[in-house]
């Protein structure tokens, strides 16, 4: 078998409602993100998924992602890993793209990047460690994290630039699923958030 990545992004904040950039801020879920939660792990407990016997759980350590993993059911499974923490947005923490584009117009993160935080080669390689990781078994891993890191992950498991991660959003709680096709990698799956309707 060869591996897959399943992606949870956690569940709603207060700072992801709203658009905030939430990096190393430990921010905790809504309810409406606990409720999403649930359901994303009932649905990962059914028909196909059947809980994931075998599969190996991994998390972010910050309060978001890990609550989301533990209601979903993964938690005494899970292991927390920094390398999956939500980019550092150093100066643009708390901070929304229009806010952050009303001093600075046309910025884009996945071009500029962001003062005093990490840099867009920074975030690659901690993804590049994450799909090293997920390759380097003959089992599925299930991680819960971010959405930035998320599709940073999900580019590099393309095999392509961090910019292309502004291509593909995220919404909270949805789930995705990076596998392969004809031998190459490929998105299997990608925010499907239908679990929450």
């Amino acid at each position: 078998m060869a591996p897959r990545i399943l992606l949870a992004r956690h569940g709603q904040t207060e700072w992801s409602l709203s658009g905030k950039h939430t990096g190393r801020t430990d921010i905790p879920l809504l309810d409406e993100g606990r409720r999403g939660a649930k359901l994303l792990g009932e649905r990962l407990h059914r028909e196909p998924w059947n809980a994931l016997p075998g599969v190996e759980v991994r998390t972010s350590p910050l309060v978001r992602a890990k609550e989301t993993c533990e209601l979903a059911g993964f938690g005494d499974r899970a292991t927390s890993w920094d390398a999956l923490m939500e980019f550092h947005y150093g100066a643009y923490e708390g901070m929304t793209p229009d806010e952050i584009k009303a001093a600075r117009p046309g910025w884009l993160i996945w071009r500029d990047g962001v003062p005093e935080g990490e840099t867009l080669a920074e975030v690659g390689a901690r993804a590049d460690e994450v799909v090293e990781w997920a390759r380097s078994a003959d089992r599925d891993v299930l991680i819960f994290a971010h959405g930035h890191i998320l599709r940073v992950i999900g580019a590099r498991w393309l095999g392509l630039d961090v910019s292309f991660a502004s291509r593909i959003r995220l919404d909270p709680t949805s789930l995705s699923i990076l596998g392969w096709a004809y031998g190459a990698p490929a998105i299997e799956r990608w925010n499907d958030t239908g679990h929450l309707a």
